[in-house]
């Protein structure tokens, strides 16, 4: 019997092509002289490591379902990735749980509030709302499968690692970091063990999710990862499937509802493409069945994403009509009664 979501009816997916190679080339480095010397924003500073990234790196890549990767700038400096893992630590935990149990034990809602809010976790009962505010990040973190938390490290590695299609290298230095400051997130993971919802030892697992934001990558990578969500679930460099098509939609779904945290839905209304961001300057942007856009500058706005990244792809929205919304009036199919009409 078909529920509320249509699930046992056969899906069918329109998503449309992008133009030529040499179009999609042209147009990702546009996209980088357009914009590379913009000098607005500033690096994020509250870890402490991150203060000291080069301002005036600026990096873009498209990356298409088919395997084709289009690069401009520094898309090949490595850099900490920060939020921008919640993302893919939710699909891998989704791949193994499945879509209700996730959807219930961390929910799908956008808070309005702050991606590290403690009020948003009194204000809905002790619930984190969505896995994309770092609440519900600590939470999916304590689903990933493993006896032990070196178990669940080394999930998320792999993991993460597959969707980049090589194998990422933590970086020591923002993992020690972090780990110094990171104060708020075991408040967070204390709070949320006090209203049952931590399933894991709270210290454990804000341990674990220090370090799956602490590995190391690329725009190149970025848009590899989300590619491979683009193109339902096999990364289209080295053709292994990671997760599957459902888990890609639930991905996408959940990133533009909340990948830009209270910015979403100006991101959504401008972009018009599920994203997300990280404080160290990365920004993920998935065209479904299209390809995966990875940008980095870390010069940030006042919400702690990238200025020149959220220009970027904005840019690459409309020039390669990627806006899930958009559409125009349609041609009439010849002999049909509405073309007979004109």
């Amino acid at each position: 019997m078909e529920d509320s979501r249509g699930e046992g009816v056969e899906q069918a997916v329109s998503t449309g092509t992008l133009p030529g190679w040499d179009q999609v080339d042209s147009l990702v480095a546009a996209s980088y002289e357009r914009n590379r010397a913009c000098s607005d924003g500033s690096a994020a500073d509250y870890i402490p490591v991150l203060a000291h990234a080069d301002p005036d790196l600026f990096g873009v890549c498209v990356v298409e379902v088919d395997g084709g990767v289009h690069v401009a700038g520094d898309a090949e400096v490595e850099f900490s990735i920060q939020s921008i893992s919640k993302a893919f630590v939710y699909a891998l935990v989704c791949e193994d749980l499945g879509h209700s149990a996730v959807a219930d034990l961390v929910g799908v809602n956008n808070t309005g509030l702050a991606f590290n809010s403690v009020m948003a976790i009194e204000l809905n009962d002790g619930h984190p709302m969505n896995p994309m505010v770092n609440a519900g990040a600590l939470a999916t973190t304590a689903l990933v499968p493993g006896t032990t938390a070196d178990d669940q490290w080394d999930s998320i590695h792999s993991g993460l690692s597959a969707f980049a299609g090589r194998t990422l290298v933590l970086d020591e230095e923002v993992y020690r970091s972090e780990s110094a400051t990171n104060t708020r997130n075991r408040a967070i993971a204390r709070l949320l063990e006090s209203y049952g919802r931590m399933v894991r030892d709270p210290l454990e697992v804000v341990d674990v999710y220090t370090k799956q934001c602490s590995l190391r990558i690329s725009a190149r990578d970025l848009a590899i990862m989300g590619a491979t969500l683009a193109d339902g679930g096999v990364n289209p460099v080295s053709g292994k499937r990671v997760v599957s098509a459902e888990v890609c939609r639930d991905t996408l779904a959940i990133l533009a509802a909340n990948g830009l945290y209270e910015r979403s839905g100006e991101w959504l209304f401008e972009i018009g493409l599920p994203g997300k961001s990280g404080v160290s300057g990365g920004l993920l942007t998935v065209s479904p069945g299209k390809a995966g856009i990875g940008t980095f500058s870390p010069r940030l706005d006042s919400a702690g994403n990238s200025v020149r990244g959220q220009q970027a792809t904005a840019y690459l929205s409309r020039v390669l009509g990627l806006n899930i919304f958009a559409s125009q009036a349609h041609a009439p199919a010849e002999g049909s009664a509405e073309a007979s009409s004109h």
